[in-house]
């Protein structure tokens, strides 16, 4: 669940803030089934957790009912994946296992990884109202706010029941209209997956 800048073994781990855990916890009636890239310091507590860097969750399968996803920001030189990899994997899991799925990742909705697996493949954005969102740095306060804005990406069928408990938290948009649409001149492509020894 890093969210840094960059992803290497002595980096922080930037978790989420203790009020969007709370919210997602009580989205889903308490049960978080996978966290595929928590860390020692983690207060989502998720069922099964995959722990980066030791272990590396896009290697594994997300076959589970519910996944919160805080990705690493950065790229990852050592394994070569950046965090189109993990918006991959949300939309993928979503499509293949029915699994519902947030992300906390931040606004970037020029890029070429929203319009492949966010735009036309979620169900909702909350953009979160969070001027610099407070991440944990290792379990702690660190009271410096990210340098971007963020919001959590909703790939489910909850869809009222997303916008009720999120609307507290920011901007609710049903993204809906879009499912199934080509965005811009980018289309859903495998293609990333292609030389990476990585489970979908």
């Amino acid at each position: 669940m890093t969210a840094g800048r960059h992803v290497n073994t002595q980096s922080q781990s930037w978790c989420t803030p203790p009020k969007y855990v709370n919210a997602i916890k009580r989205f889903w009636n308490g049960i978080i089934h996978l966290d595929p890239c928590s860390n020692e310091h983690s207060i989502v507590h998720a069922e099964t957790e995959f722990r980066l860097p030791e272990h590396d969750g896009l290697k594994e399968e997300w076959n589970f009912e519910t996944i919160y996803v805080n990705p690493p920001y950065g790229s990852d030189k050592e394994r070569g994946t950046t965090i189109k990899n993990w918006l991959a994997k949300c939309c993928l899991s979503h499509n293949i296992y029915g699994s519902e799925v947030i992300a906390l990742v931040p606004v970037a909705t020029n890029t070429g990884h929203w319009k492949q697996y966010v735009f036309g493949k979620a169900t909702a954005i909350c953009f979160l109202y969070d001027t610099r969102l407070r991440f944990l740095v290792d379990g702690l306060d660190g009271g410096k706010g990210a340098p971007m804005a963020c919001c959590l990406v909703y790939w489910g069928n909850q869809l009222d029941r997303f916008r009720a408990t999120f609307m507290e938290y920011g901007a609710v948009v049903d993204i809906t209209d879009l499912k199934s649409r080509k965005i811009g001149n980018e289309a859903l492509e495998l293609s990333i997956f292609d030389n990476q020894k990585i489970a979908i």
